[in-house]
């Protein structure tokens, strides 16, 4: 008779830290990522597919949707839920150096794994290590595609910031203050060219005049539409409300 082992606290620092991570469809025992990860947390592929599955049934963006996961969620789960959204830093770092440590146990060096999830290597610096933790959860919460024109080439893709990383410390590394946008319009939001309304339609600037074939093509030509919406990770609408007041140019 097998028995079933409680998750520790570095356990599901791991689980959560691929769930943020992760694209809703990837979340099965197939996954090669979860194939690696459960072998170093000496669980099954099966168990750690649960777990995620397990996590999403606490999700409201992934519940709003009418997918519900499994509903196995511990009351560790809904604690660690409640602690990763109040302080995405210190969740981050945690998580980042709970999965340090498991790779170490095993191989006796500090690699990361090596994924499409994380692409996490021995980075100390603490900057740089959110950069990818944020980059990650933002790219995998739109299925890696630009939420406004659908680019899907990772390397033209920016994981945007809403509110600018130097103004509000505490949601820079929370991924609903993150949008996945190509290379143009990330820099279009930056510059207040480009804004998101609560009905996540896009606005454009009306100060830019231009003639400009390329400009009306690839940004003109989105006023009113709206944006892909992602799995998870929701766009903040106190967020998306700063930016509109405060960096688009009307």
């Amino acid at each position: 008779m097998n028995i079933r082992k409680n998750w520790n606290r570095q356990e599901l620092l791991l689980a959560f830290g691929l769930y943020c991570q992760m694209p809703f469809g990837k979340m099965h025992s197939r996954n090669p990522i979860i194939i690696k990860a459960a072998r170093l947390l000496g669980r099954t592929p099966s168990a750690l597919a649960m777990k995620l599955t397990n996590i999403a049934s606490i999700d409201p963006k992934i519940t709003s949707t009418g997918r519900k996961g499994l509903s196995g969620a511990s009351n560790a789960d809904k604690e660690m839920w409640e602690e990763m959204h109040n302080n995405w830093e210190s969740f981050m770092l945690e998580s980042s150096e709970a999965l340090n440590d498991l790779t170490s146990d095993e191989s006796g060096d500090s690699t990361y794994i090596e994924s499409h999830i994380g692409r996490m290597k021995a980075i100390k610096a603490k900057a740089r290590i959110g950069q990818n933790f944020f980059r990650e959860s933002v790219l995998s919460a739109y299925n890696n595609a630009c939420c406004i024109c659908g680019l899907s080439i990772p390397k033209l893709l920016v994981a945007s910031h809403i509110i600018p990383w130097h103004v509000d410390t505490l949601n820079r590394l929370n991924p609903r203050n993150g949008l996945c946008l190509s290379m143009l319009h990330d820099k279009a939001l930056d510059t207040g060219i480009i804004t998101i309304q609560d009905d996540m339609t896009i606005m454009i600037s009306k100060r830019i005049k231009s003639k400009d074939d390329f400009y009306k093509n690839t940004i003109e030509c989105y006023e009113g539409k709206e944006i892909s919406r992602p799995e998870k990770f929701q766009p903040d609408l106190e967020f998306l409300a700063y930016h509109r007041n405060n960096i688009f140019q009307r």
